[in-house]
């Protein structure tokens, strides 16, 4: 091809993503300025902090040793603050942020007493009582993942067998959390940059103005995966804790700048303060309130950030950190960076139903049901400068992409050691072997993760809480088989499966209802009353019940096993 030839593909290209009213128009101003264009600077933020990334990924290569305990736990070399800050970014995901907001958006303010306070305090409890306990059993006896833990806790390689797929068959939906809400992001923030190549229109040719012309959800979630695979599968742990405190630190000031942009634009006012007020009395009554949430569905959410105790790709971080005293740190502080960021999210979701809000919200394609993961994005984009809101865009996907790391990372690693290596016989599988392995599993779980994120997008919200739903129901196995000596083998594989069945029942039940996954509760009569739960209360209490019983009639552990743990 001469060059001639490819200077006039590579003027065609531009002419069709960028449109010819633009082109147009910048040959009548004698310029083509880029940040006028919608969407177009937002897209290149993007991408250059996308390569941000990968150059850290390819740095943090530079450092490993080529062990496979440096990839999986960085050699146990994480201090106080990089595991503050690994363990707040990979419990921020989508569902926080893109979640929150679209949350209280449908519901009100009551979504932050629901969860985020709720989360600050349980999760620094399960750091406290779980992970430092945890750690110190780890550490003594070279643990790195919560199967190894239970196969000799337990002395039963069956465990083993049973948990390995339903704690991949949990982190899917965990992953694709991340994946469908950064999809959506990159989508909102970037819509008008092609109408001509990403047309978003309704039967009757109307575009939709939060998503025309933006990348396409299985675009902007083909380039997130892409981007997380290569620094996971260069940098290992190492790169996985730096990127996440780098993306942590990125969310939480951006995330904070956002609240006050937004603040002082939907606001109008002098001062934060005076828009604040504003705003809270443009929001509705039902939705300023938790008048129209129950107390006991309020606090039946208090079971699901326990959650936190049997992430597997928590449990992998807990892994790295140098002494026990690491803990400190996260332990005090998590609850204040949960707040930083979840209030935020939350008064942007409730204040995009109030009287200052923007008059024509982004739609699900289709229908003319708000889309409510979009609220956030749409914000950001029409409220804030095209650059600032560019900055914010990639502080959006920090969040998203800080959790995403560490959950294909922690499923690679599990493959690994809990399936590859232990029937093969570590003794016959050299280190470069088993990193390699993990690799190879990481790009198998993105590849499905990804294709399963091209179906249709369900709400992040309600997804996350049924996913945490499932690991909190297994959260009584963890807490038993820490502190209890008569914790069985027999009692724990019980409630295991009463734990995944009542999930799998409950979720199929939940997709038929006809208010969807994210209106099924249950209603228990008592009295003249009836109280809503959450269903994660059947899952946690048939998880409970079955293992105690079972374990109290069935044989205990060798005494030399519980010597171990006890």
């Amino acid at each position: 091809m001469s060059v001639f030839q490819a200077n006039i593909d590579h003027g065609s290209l531009i002419h069709n993503l960028l449109g010819s009213s633009f082109l147009a128009q910048a040959g009548a101003t004698g310029e083509a300025s880029w940040v006028n264009h919608p969407g177009l600077p937002q897209f290149v933020i993007i991408l250059v902090y996308l390569s941000l990334l990968l150059a850290l990924g390819i740095f943090s290569s530079r450092l490993f040793s080529g062990t496979k305990e440096d990839y999986q736990v960085a050699s146990h070399s994480i201090g106080p603050f990089l595991l503050l800050m690994s363990i707040f970014g990979t419990t921020m995901t989508a569902f926080a942020l893109v979640g929150s907001s679209g949350e209280a958006f449908k519901e009100g303010v009551g979504v932050y007493g629901m969860l985020a306070s709720s989360s600050g305090i349980i999760h620094s409890l399960c750091f406290f009582v779980i992970g430092v306990r945890v750690w110190k059993l780890a550490r003594t006896r070279g643990y790195t993942t919560q199967i190894e833990f239970f196969r000799d806790r337990l002395d039963s390689d069956f465990i083993g067998l049973l948990l390995f797929p339903i704690l991949v068959g949990l982190v899917i939906p965990y992953l694709l959390v991340g994946v469908i809400g950064g999809g959506t992001v990159v989508q909102t923030l970037t819509a008008g940059l092609s109408p001509d190549w990403f047309p978003v229109v309704s039967a009757e040719g109307v575009p939709n103005r939060g998503l025309h012309g933006g990348i396409p959800p299985w675009l902007g979630s083909f380039m997130i995966c892409s981007v997380v695979l290569v620094y996971v599968f260069m940098g290992g742990m190492r790169g996985t804790t730096w990127a996440n405190t780098f993306q942590t630190l990125v969310f939480m000031v951006l995330g904070v700048v956002t609240f006050v942009m937004i603040a002082n634009r939907l606001g109008g006012q002098d001062g934060i303060m005076a828009n604040l007020k504003v705003l809270g009395e443009s929001i509705p009554e039902n939705r300023a309130t938790r008048s129209e949430m129950s107390k006991s569905l309020f606090f039946t959410y208090l079971l699901i950030p326990l959650s936190v105790g049997m992430f597997p790709h928590l449990f992998q971080h807990w892994m790295t950190a140098k002494s026990a005293n690491s803990f400190k740190l996260p332990v005090v502080c998590h609850p204040i960076f949960i707040m930083i960021v979840w209030v935020p999210c939350v008064l942007v979701g409730v204040w995009a139903t109030g009287s200052l809000a923007p008059e024509r919200l982004p739609l699900i394609p289709g229908t003319q049901v708000v889309n409510a993961n979009a609220v956030l994005p749409f914000l950001v984009k029409t409220q804030i400068g095209p650059v600032l809101g560019g900055l914010l865009a990639a502080g959006i996907l920090a969040a998203i992409m800080s959790s995403l790391d560490s959950q294909f990372l922690c499923i690679g690693t599990i493959f690994n050691n809990d399936i590859y290596t232990h029937y093969k016989g570590a003794e016959n599988v050299s280190d470069a072997r088993q990193v390699f392995m993990t690799r190879m599993f990481i790009i198998g779980i993105v590849a499905v993760t990804y294709l399963l994120s091209l179906g249709n997008p369900t709400s992040v919200f309600a997804l996350g809480v049924w996913c945490f739903s499932g690991f909190s129901a297994l959260f009584p196995i963890v807490f038993l088989a820490l502190y209890w000596r008569g914790l069985s083998a027999a009692g724990a594989i019980s409630g295991i499966f009463a734990a995944i069945t009542s999930w799998s029942v409950l979720f199929y039940h939940g997709l038929n209802a006809p208010k969807g996954l994210r209106e099924f509760h249950f209603y228990i009569p008592w009295g003249d009353e009836q109280y809503e739960i959450m269903p994660v209360v059947v899952m946690v209490l048939s998880c409970l019940v079955t293992t105690v019983v079972v374990s109290l009639v069935t044989p205990k552990p060798k005494q030399e096993t519980l010597a171990k743990f006890f």
